[in-house]
């Protein structure tokens, strides 16, 4: 009898023992599912800083506008993303607002001021995150106050624009003037720089034809017109002759094409107004300045036509006659028979156009070795048969207020600026 009774009271030891480790497992378990919601929430939350942080440093280019674009840039991006378990409402405890983005200038003081911003920070807090083993805890403790049953997670990013290891520029080469060095190697700002048809006949102070891939292919050059990426600083550039060919790429540029081809074919930029002295007498600063005594009374500088998607021939589509691409350039257009459309309703410019018209250019040594980037403006359509043409210089592509911009991975010595995460 006695020891019947010893192992009913060790079955029930066990049974104890068994319902303690239970609930000691039940307890590690929660705490591990609570912990990986919260480190959920704060992966998901960090993406959206990240993506916030980027797309505003992107936007710091020191002119007027910067910050109320780098913030709405901000905003946009990371409210894209999907926080609390992929919510698109973040569990409805609300989104990134602009008092969760801030600027810093160069030695990292906040500031307001957009010609000194440099840092772009992305801050926001997720509150209100639902907890289950606190829920279960507080329901047996009889604490149900609340707030042991959710918690918050903080989230924070930092970016600025720094240069790319690679840039897409155009197949031409920019030669310093004598004397010229960095940053902007004799040029200034708005001066109008002769492309040389006779590429070798190029010198200092003007651009000639360059294959990016190092090669004297004259079909290369017009390929490459459509889209190359992936040249370095230290890379040697080819000296081609040049096919007439070249012609049809780079005039797309301006939404200008043969019948063969069109808008929806070969993106245009936003607009296709060009600038010759004809136009634009003054000579120089075409992207944003005044065109100067004796300017027709539609000439107006490229952001203003950017922003009404203006054709070649402004507000028409001809190519030749009166009110047309060539009675505004002096140029000469024969084997051209078409614009995209202007306006901003259905136009090409407008339903088609990107920014193809704002280049880098590789600036080159005695060796044809790339030095640095230039950033430039394509002025005028190729003229056939095929004449000298001219871009106007916008500054060193990694200037802070440069407009020239590049996909690509920061850590290079030189180009076009990007997007960094910092922090």
């Amino acid at each position: 009898m006695r020891r019947v009774a010893s192992l009913r009271r060790q079955r029930g030891a066990v049974i104890l023992t068994a319902a303690l480790m239970l609930l000691f497992l039940l307890g590690f378990m929660g705490i591990a599912i609570d912990l990986g919601r919260l480190f959920v929430v704060k992966s998901e939350l960090q993406t959206a800083m990240d993506s916030c942080a980027l797309a505003a440093a992107q936007e710091l280019d020191g002119q007027g506008t910067a910050l109320t674009r780098a913030t709405n840039a901000g905003l946009a991006a990371g409210n894209m993303n999907r926080v609390d378990m992929q919510s698109a409402t973040w569990a409805g405890q609300g989104q990134i607002t602009t008092a969760d983005i801030s600027f810093m200038d160069a030695a990292y003081v906040p500031t307001t001021a957009p010609a000194g911003a440099r840092y772009a920070r992305c801050q926001h807090a997720q509150p209100n995150i639902a907890v289950w083993l606190m829920k279960a805890m507080g329901a047996f403790s009889g604490d149900t106050a609340g707030n042991p049953n959710v918690r918050s997670v903080m989230a924070s990013a930092v970016a600025t624009r720094a240069s790319a290891q690679t840039t897409c520029p155009i197949p031409v080469a920019l030669k310093p003037k004598a004397g010229g060095v960095a940053p902007d190697y004799g040029f200034n700002v708005g001066d109008w720089v002769t492309l040389i048809n006779a590429q070798n006949a190029a010198v200092g102070g003007e651009i000639g034809w360059a294959n990016l891939d190092g090669s004297n292919n004259a079909s290369e050059t017009e390929a490459e017109l459509n889209g190359r990426c992936g040249t370095r600083v230290g890379d040697t550039l080819g000296t081609p002759g040049v096919q007439t060919s070249v012609a049809d790429a780079w005039n797309a540029r301006f939404g200008i094409y043969k019948n063969t081809s069109g808008p929806d074919q070969n993106p245009p930029d936003l607009t296709g107004y060009a600038y010759t002295t004809l136009n634009w007498p003054a000579g120089r600063n075409a992207y944003a300045g005044a065109p100067g005594a004796g300017a027709p009374a539609n000439a107006q500088n490229f952001v203003t036509k950017r922003a009404a998607f203006a054709s070649c021939a402004d507000t028409g589509t001809k190519v030749k006659g009166a009110n047309s691409c060539e009675s505004i350039t002096g140029l000469s257009l024969n084997s051209f028979q078409k614009l995209a459309a202007p306006g901003n309703t259905t136009g090409g410019h407008m339903q088609y156009g990107r920014n193809r018209r704002i280049v880098v250019v590789p600036v080159i040594n005695g060796a044809s070795r790339v030095i640095d980037y230039a950033c430039m403006l394509m002025l005028q359509p190729l003229s056939i048969p095929m004449t000298n043409v001219q871009l106007e210089y916008r500054g060193n592509a990694g200037a802070t207020g440069s407009p020239c911009t590049t996909n690509g991975l920061p850590g290079g010595s030189a180009g076009p600026l990007v997007p960094v995460l910092v922090r």
